[in-house]
């Protein structure tokens, strides 16, 4: 069975950081691309970094400059490093991997439970 296992969360001040970290536990045949993203109360769901197929990392606006999206791609390991935060940063973070479980398989989405990161003083 396909598991993603999120770890990091947490209540941080403003200004602090956070480190999440994602693993991806289970048979897989490929993994395209990881990443986070968050969904803050009463909001849509939103992307927060992926790292790509092709060794690329793709960012939110709202969170250049301030996070970091690192990949084992060997491992099946996806962590974010989270400084400067914000109350707005505040929100469940999943951890998303898009592959296939064998080489039969389709290509789909797989997402953790979430974890909580709260930003707040």
């Amino acid at each position: 069975q396909v598991q993603l296992v999120e770890s990091g969360g947490g209540l941080v001040q403003p200004g602090g950081s956070l480190r999440l970290s994602c693993t991806a536990s289970g048979l897989f045949f490929s993994i395209d691309e990881m990443g986070w993203y968050r969904q803050a109360p009463g909001k849509q769901r939103e992307l927060v970094a992926m790292s790509t197929g092709n060794g690329h990392a793709n960012y939110a606006d709202s969170v250049k400059g301030r996070f970091t999206i690192s990949r084992d791609s060997a491992k099946n390991t996806v962590d974010v490093q989270m400084g400067s935060l914000k109350p707005e940063d505040t929100a469940v973070y999943y951890c998303t991997a898009k592959g296939k479980r064998t080489i039969m398989s389709p290509t789909r989405d797989y997402w953790g439970q979430g974890t909580q990161v709260t930003v707040s003083s």
